[in-house]
C-alpha cells in the first residue's frame, strides 16, 4: 500500500499533477483483500493485536517467531501490529485521494481510521496494560508471550520490533477536511461516540479545522522512543539505524534457551536459513521509513518539537534535523573516505581507481563500520540511497 501511494505520487509529480486514479482505485482493491486476511487470521482474539505475519525480519527474535513456538502459546507482535496500522493508514491515505473525485470512498477512509484507532488503543493497553505492548519502564515496544497457561511475559528485546510502531504516522491537512465533509464528521462524531478512541488522535476543533496527527507514538512516548533510537550505544550507527540495539552485546536476551545477541555483520545462527542478519546491521527500507516518519512527525510537531541527537551529546534538534541526521548516515555509506567507501571496505580492490566508482548496493550493512554484507546486487532496497541523496538536495 505504501509502495502504490508513492508510486502514485511519483507519477503524479512526473505528469505535472494529474495522477493516475484508475490505477490506485485497482490497487486498493486488491490490497484490501491482503489487509482483510491480516484482520481476519492474524488478529490474536479479536483485540487488534497481531501475531503470526511474516515481515521478513528472518531472525530478529531469540527464536522463528513464524513457526511452532518452542515454549507454547502464541506471540503478540509489535511488529506485526504497528505494520497493521500503518497499513490501515496508507489504505485511508488512498481511499482519501479517490474521494475527491468519487466521494463513496469516504466511508471507506472512515473504516480503515477505525482499524487504526482500535489498534492504537490496543498497542498503548489503554484498557489493559498488561495486554499492551507499550513497555512503559523501558520506554519500548516488546512482543509479547502468552503461554498456554496464560502468563504474559514480555520479550525484552530492543529491536527493530519495537521500532516499526513509529512508522505507522500520517497527518491529516485541513483542506483534505474541508473538501471531506463525511469524513471529517466522521472525526467529529467519533469524539461524541467514542471518546476511548479519540484519546488516541489529536482531533480538530469542530469551530477551527486543523491539523490532525494519527499516530501510535504520541508526543511524550515519541521523546522517549527516540531517546533509545539516537543513542550511540544503541541504535544510532554512523551509517543509520541499527536492527538490534548494542545494548544486547553485553546483555544478551535469553529465553527457554533460545539466545539473541547483537551481531553487527554476519549471523551465527541459522534461523531462516542463516543468509541474513536483523540482530544488529544496518537495513535500508526501515531507514527508509523511520526517516519519513520523522519527516511527518516534524511536520505536525514543527522546529519547537525537539530531541537530543546524539542522545547524551547535549546538543537538541528538530524532527526534521532527526530526518537529515538520519539521511546523511545513510548516505555517508557511499562516500569515499580515504580513498574507500565503507560499504565497499571488504574487497581492497574497490579502492583502486578503476573499481572505486563501480558501487555494489549490498543487502546490509554492519552495524558498526558500514561494510556491506550479504548479497551485492540488491538494488531493489538499497538503491533507496539514490532517493536519499535527491530527498537530502532538496
Amino acid at each position: 500500500a505504501w509502495a502504490a501511494w508513492r508510486v502514485f505520487q511519483m507519477e503524479r509529480r512526473a505528469r505535472g499533477g494529474r495522477g493516475d486514479l484508475d490505477f490506485l482505485e485497482s490497487i486498493l482493491h486488491k490490497l484490501m483483500l491482503n489487509f482483510n486476511w491480516w484482520i481476519n487470521n492474524k488478529s490474536v482474539g479479536g483485540r487488534h493485536l497481531f501475531s503470526g505475519g511474516f515481515l521478513g525480519l528472518d531472525n530478529i527474535g531469540a527464536f522463528d517467531r513464524g513457526g511452532r513456538l518452542p515454549t507454547g502459546g502464541f506471540l503478540t507482535q509489535s511488529d506485526g501490529t504497528g505494520w497493521v496500522a500503518f497499513f490501515a493508514l496508507c489504505l485511508m491515505r488512498i481511499a482519501l485521494e479517490l474521494a475527491l473525485r468519487n466521494p463513496v470512498y469516504q466511508s471507506l477512509a472512515s473504516k480503515f481510521l477505525l482499524h487504526f484507532l482500535e489498534i492504537a488503543q490496543a498497542i498503548a493497553g489503554v484498557s489493559d496494560p498488561d495486554t499492551g505492548l507499550w513497555d512503559s519502564e523501558d520506554s519500548f515496544y516488546y512482543d509479547t508471550l502468552t503461554t498456554t497457561d496464560g502468563k504474559r511475559t514480555r520479550l525484552k528485546v530492543r529491536s527493530l520490533v519495537g521500532l516499526i510502531p513509529l512508522c505507522a504516522v500520517e497527518v491529516l491537512e485541513p483542506d483534505i477536511l474541508e473538501q471531506l465533509p463525511e469524513f471529517s464528521g466522521s472525526l467529529q462524531a467519533l469524539r461524541q461516540r467514542r471518546p476511548d478512541l479519540a484519546r488516541m488522535l489529536s482531533l480538530p476543533d469542530a469551530s477551527d479545522p486543523q491539523r490532525v496527527l494519527l499516530s501510535l507514538a504520541p508526543g511524550d512516548r515519541l521523546r522517549k522512543v527516540l531517546r533509545r533510537v539516537l543513542d550511540p550505544d544503541e541504535f544510532f550507527s554512523d551509517y543509520g539505524i541499527r536492527s538490534m540495539s548494542k545494548y544486547h552485546l553485553n546483555h544478551p536476551f535469553v529465553v527457554d534457551g533460545h539466545v539473541a545477541t547483537y551481531e553487527p555483520g554476519e549471523s551465527s545462527v541459522k534461523i531462516m536459513g542463516g543468509n541474513s542478519n536483523w540482530r544488529g546491521p544496518v537495513w535500508f527500507a526501515p531507514n527508509f521509513l523511520l526517516i519519513e516518519a520523522m519527516q511527518k512527525f516534524h511536520s505536525f510537531h514543527g522546529d519547537s518539537f525537539e530531541v537530543e541527537c546524539p542522545t547524551h551529546s547535549g546538543r537538541a534538534g528538530s524532527l526534521r534535523h532527526v530526518a537529515d541526521q538520519l539521511m546523511d548516515r545513510q548516505i555517508a555509506l557511499f562516500e569515499l573516505r580515504g580513498g574507500m567507501r565503507p560499504a565497499m571496505a571488504l574487497h581492497s580492490k574497490m579502492s583502486q581507481e578503476h573499481f572505486r566508482d563501480h558501487l555494489l548496493f549490498h543487502e546490509y550493512f554492519h552495524g558498526d563500520s558500514g561494510r556491506g554484507v550479504g548479497a551485492s546486487h540488491q538494488t531493489g532496497w538499497t538503491g533507496l540511497v539514490a532517493a536519499l541523496i535527491g530527498m537530502r538536495g532538496s
